[in-house]
């Protein structure tokens, strides 16, 4: 998200609040960290990059400081060498799980019934 937008959540030019949801939520890795970490529970950074090998280490980087920045995610850094970071959902991140878990069967029916018919690829 732009920076000039990152105080938009706090506006009232929304017309339903479901919007304030998609803003802070929207993003090409931000569902796939809350998801991890709402069903794998804390995580560090290398252990995420793992997770998503296709995201780069900086993309991964803002994702994780906007959704800190939001709220959703806790950073926690343990004074050790080299320093070890965790990263965890926050009391209001983690009442996302029943939300994501509501898109991932909607997904699943979504995507049963978009390809019942199709011939398979054998």
């Amino acid at each position: 998200m732009p920076e000039d937008r990152t105080h938009k959540v706090s506006c009232s030019s929304y017309v339903y609040e479901v919007e304030v949801a998609f803003e802070i939520l929207s993003g090409k890795w931000i569902p796939l960290i809350v998801w991890t970490l709402s069903t794998e529970g804390t995580k560090r950074f290398g252990e995420l990059r793992k997770i998503m090998p296709s995201v780069t280490q900086k993309m991964l980087t803002q994702q994780l400081r906007t959704l800190e920045k939001r709220g959703i995610v806790s950073r926690k850094v343990y004074p050790e060498v080299p320093p070890v970071v965790e990263y965890s959902l926050t009391e209001i991140g983690q009442k996302l799980l029943p939300i994501l878990k509501e898109f991932n069967g909607w997904a699943k029916d979504y995507l049963s019934t978009r390809n019942a018919g199709k011939p398979s690829a054998d």
